[in-house]
């Protein structure tokens, strides 16, 4: 099981655009299959998907240990819900980017440094979807964004980067009491996606 080491404010990181450059350099996975940002297994991910012309872009909380060809059941959901609802590939991707196994275990406070590059990694992805496709965005945390105050900032930002794109913001599953959507966790395999209404569901957790 992964445990961070420490908080991610005592660990040197690498920038989105840094990690980016270095991309697909360490070997050990199919480059033309995966995207794998950084490429090698640290305290930290940006992004973890496949390649396609029209993505799936899954938006966790946290990353899992996740990697290419070493999928968790949570990324195999991700994967099967992508093809079960059209999309050619998914890209995963997360609110904060510290990978840790439990919730718990996240920064209590915003690593500022990791958020910019998860943020920079954000508009990477929704900049570079097939041409003339309009970014879906699943929105999958789940309850754990109650885990700490500033996700709900985080996505905040996500939202308004997405606005710049025209991301179209879509849910799965039933949503909990408080109106946080489904995590891809025990949904069924042939579960539908659904609009998602990001902005009055951030309305009401103020």
């Amino acid at each position: 099981m992964h445990i961070p080491s420490s908080a991610s404010q005592c660990i040197e990181l690498l920038s989105f655009e840094e990690a980016l450059a270095l991309s697909g350099q360490s070997g050990g996975y199919d480059t033309d299959k995966w995207i794998y940002i950084p490429d090698f297994y640290t305290e930290y991910r940006y992004i973890l998907g496949t390649r396609g012309k029209n993505p799936l872009i899954c938006i966790g909380i946290n990353p899992s240990t996740a990697e290419p060809d070493n999928l968790d059941n949570t990324l195999k959901s991700v994967s099967r819900i992508a093809a079960g609802n059209g999309f050619d590939s998914f890209i995963m991707f997360n609110v904060y980017a510290q990978r840790a196994t439990r919730p718990d275990d996240m920064d209590k406070e915003l690593n500022e440094e990791l958020h910019r590059a998860n943020m920079a990694a954000f508009r990477h992805i929704l900049a570079n979807v097939g041409e003339g496709v309009k970014p879906a965005v699943w929105a999958a945390w789940g309850t754990i964004i109650e885990k700490r105050s500033y996700l709900p900032h985080c996505v905040r930002e996500m939202v308004s980067i997405g606005e710049e794109y025209g991301a179209r913001w879509l849910c799965a599953g039933k949503c909990s009491v408080k109106g946080h959507p489904h995590h891809p966790l025990y949904l069924r395999k042939d579960e539908l996606t659904r609009d998602f209404n990001v902005l009055d569901y951030l309305e009401g957790i103020k």
